[in-house]
């Protein structure tokens, strides 16, 4: 409907609906376009930034939006694939997968690697406690910001909003602590993980688009309910501010979008930008 529209993302809602719908979402680093104007979820987590149908629409709007834009004469640039390395996060962000979306994901890092680009193991040992940490300063965080209203008139937030919002009331300051200190740790493991490679690479959604009013869905190993399977791969770099992009990667028997989702370092948004130009040529060539 449009050349793209602007997207708020605290723990995935500008990459998980891109690659539900197979299109292009850019979460730039944290802090770097403003939101003033935007009611926060979470201020700490916050991101804002464009979602488009390719990469170059979305670098155009990362730069309009930064205000580095002057409308005429925008050339994005490429690298050479060659000259990439990805780190591949192996664990907890490559368990737990829908097995058509594992396929996909998998099948795109092997055309890379066919390309020239260079994989490597990227280690982050604790990813698996990111849901925990995120929730604490989430919830948190969200409820501080509410706390007048909620107290004034909490029957203008549906139930669901509300209940959430109440949770955040409940957490204890030394579990706050506890997920700062875990959140300054995860950072660290990403920054390592990226000294060596231009990129981390792994799905940006974890099961393709579930069905309306699904609770849980199947992924290996079993059932995970929607939200937890839906976040997956992407709270921990809002945790840690990390630049991350989704583009498609394929689809599913069903014609259902996958998402490929790159993560680039700190202060490196164009340069993330200029790797995902260089694997949507490849992977557009490919399909």
């Amino acid at each position: 409907m449009a050349l793209g529209s602007v997207g708020t993302d605290t723990g995935g809602s500008i990459r998980i609906p891109a690659a539900a719908c197979g299109i292009v979402g850019l979460k730039p680093e944290w802090g770097e376009l403003t939101d003033e104007g935007v009611v926060p979820l979470a201020r700490q987590f916050d991101h804002l930034g464009p979602m488009t149908r390719t990469v170059a629409d979305a670098w155009l709007m990362y730069d309009v939006l930064r205000g580095a834009g002057t409308g005429t004469g925008f050339t994005p640039r490429t690298i050479d694939l060659r000259q990439l390395t990805m780190g591949v996060p192996e664990g907890f962000l490559f368990e737990r997968l829908d097995e058509e979306v594992e396929r996909s994901v998998r099948a795109a890092i092997e055309r890379l690697q066919r390309a020239g680009a260079r994989t490597q193991a990227a280690s982050l040992p604790h990813a698996a406690q990111t849901p925990s940490v995120y929730l604490a300063i989430q919830l948190a965080d969200a409820s501080a910001y509410h706390l007048s209203t909620l107290e004034a008139t909490p029957e203008l937030y549906t139930p669901p909003v509300r209940a959430r919002l109440e949770l955040g009331r409940y957490v204890m300051a030394e579990d706050y602590s506890r997920a700062q200190a875990l959140r300054a740790r995860l950072r660290h493991e990403v920054d390592h993980a990226l000294a060596s490679a231009h990129v981390l690479v792994l799905p940006a959604l974890a099961i393709p688009a579930p069905p309306i009013g699904a609770a849980t869905v199947p992924v290996r190993g079993g059932q995970d309910p929607v939200r937890a399977a839906m976040l997956r791969c992407t709270q921990l770099f809002n945790m840690t501010g990390h630049p991350a992009i989704s583009l498609p990667c394929g689809v599913t028997r069903e014609g259902l979008p996958v998402g490929l989702q790159l993560v680039g370092r700190r202060g490196g948004t164009a340069a993330l930008l200029a790797c995902a130009m260089a694997v949507e040529a490849e992977l557009g060539r490919q399909r």
